[in-house]
Order: structure tokens, then C-alpha cells, then sequence
């Protein structure tokens, strides 16, 4: 079968006066509906790993292929296009526009993809934070509400335009053990019960053992094969 990502002798260097390598050589395959963690220790080059599977940055050397697509030749339009229509992203941080109600935060991705009319955009931001458990704060603002309800309203805004892939980046590292353990829940939901494919960095080997398969970085390379 093949992947939905899947990567081959991706590399990633920063040039210097001495060049740093971030990810290096990495060969990988990740299945439709897989849960995957990636774990190592800080600096090992699992958050830019996963900027390149999210196409927010690109690589050295490599490639870069999703559900069969080659990247590597994307203009940079059509990269912002495909991670609209095709990635959704959470982070360590929220980063929830604090101007807007959270079902204004949730339907940004869907207006920007301009798929949907307003009275529809607006009943599955609603429907997908009730999903969440945030049906009673739709109307409230992101300082209004606790950080496990911000990361899930995270999740929301990630899930608004149906992508088959969520890449979360240290999507608990702002969060007490409880709402932690609730975020991990979600996504492990998400993968097992909506068919998505889930990718996220976690220094947390408890939460990372809720995923389908573990895959370890250090200095930048795969300690296992991926």
C-alpha cells in the first residue's frame, strides 16, 4: 500500500561558516489512518522534520511525496495551497487570533479556502467544537477559556477543512498531565475513528505510547528504520 507521506533521504542543512544538518537521510512511510510519534531528545530535529512533512519549509536534498504527490517542484502558491486544502497543523502553542470567538478562529480556514457558504462554514465550526466538547463557549475569546480548551479549539481550527493529515508539533507541551492526556485522546480518535493520518512530536514517552508506531530521531536521523 502505498503511503499517504512518504519521504526518501530527506535532508535538511542550514548553511554557514560550519553548515548544521537538522534532519538527515531520513526514508520514511506513513500509512492512510496511521498514528505516528516522533520522539528524541531536544535538538534531535523532530519539529523540523515535521516542517518539512508539512511543507512549511523545504528540504536540502530529498523528497517529499503526500498521498502520491511529488513536492519538490510546488511553486510556493501551490504549497500554501495543498497544506489549506490538505494538512492541518497544531502546535505546542495555539496561536488562536485573540480578536476573534473561537468559532470565528475555527471557520479562518474555511473562509480562506472559500469552499463552503457562510451559514455552512459556520455550522461545522460549531459542529466540530461541539465534537470537542466546546459547544457552551463558542462566543468566548481565547483568554477566556483554559489552555486544554484552546489546544482542543486548536484541533478544531486544524480539522476545518477535512484534511487527511494533522501534523501536531508538542501539541501538549503547554499543558498540565490531564489536558494532556485529553489532547493525545483526540488525535488518537482522530486517526482510529475518522480514517486521518496523525504525525505528532512528543518528548512525552507515556503519551507517545498511545500512537500506532514510535519513531526515535537523534542528531537529525532515524535510530529506527521508518
Amino acid at each position: 500500500m502505498t503511503g499517504l507521506i512518504e519521504t526518501e533521504h530527506l535532508t535538511r542543512t542550514l548553511p554557514s561558516v560550519v553548515p548544521v544538518t537538522l534532519v538527515r537521510d531520513v526514508t520514511l512511510r506513513v500509512a492512510p489512518g496511521e498514528f505516528v510519534a516522533l520522539t528524541g531528545p531536544s535538538g534531535s530535529g523532530k519539529s523540523s522534520l515535521l516542517y518539512l512533512l508539512g511543507l512549511l519549509d523545504q528540504p536540502t536534498s530529498g523528497t517529499v511525496r503526500i498521498d502520491g504527490r511529488d513536492t519538490r517542484h510546488m511553486s510556493e502558491a501551490e504549497r500554501s495551497g495543498f497544506r489549506l486544502q490538505g494538512i492541518g497543523f497544531v502546535f505546542q502553542f495555539h496561536f488562536l487570533l485573540p480578536e476573534f470567538t473561537i468559532r470565528e478562529n475555527v471557520e479562518i480556514p474555511m473562509l480562506r479556502l472559500g469552499r463552503l457558504p457562510p451559514s455552512a462554514i459556520r455550522r461545522r465550526a460549531e459542529d466540530l467544537l461541539a465534537q470537542l466538547g466546546l459547544a457552551g463557549h463558542l462566543a468566548k475569546r481565547p483568554d477566556q477559556i483554559s489552555g486544554g480548551q484552546r489546544q482542543r479549539v486548536a484541533v478544531a481550527r486544524a480539522l476545518a477543512n477535512d484534511p487527511p493529515l494533522i501534523l501536531a508539533d508538542e501539541p501538549t507541551g503547554s499543558l498540565d498531565r490531564k489536558s494532556s492526556g485529553q489532547v493525545f485522546t483526540i488525535l488518537q480518535s482522530l486517526s482510529r475513528a475518522e480514517g486521518k493520518t496523525v504525525i505528532a512530536v512528543t518528548h512525552d514517552l507515556s503519551l507517545a505510547a498511545l500512537t500506532d508506531r514510535q519513531l526515535e530521531l537523534v542528531d537529525g536521523a532515524l535510530t529506527t528504520p521508518g
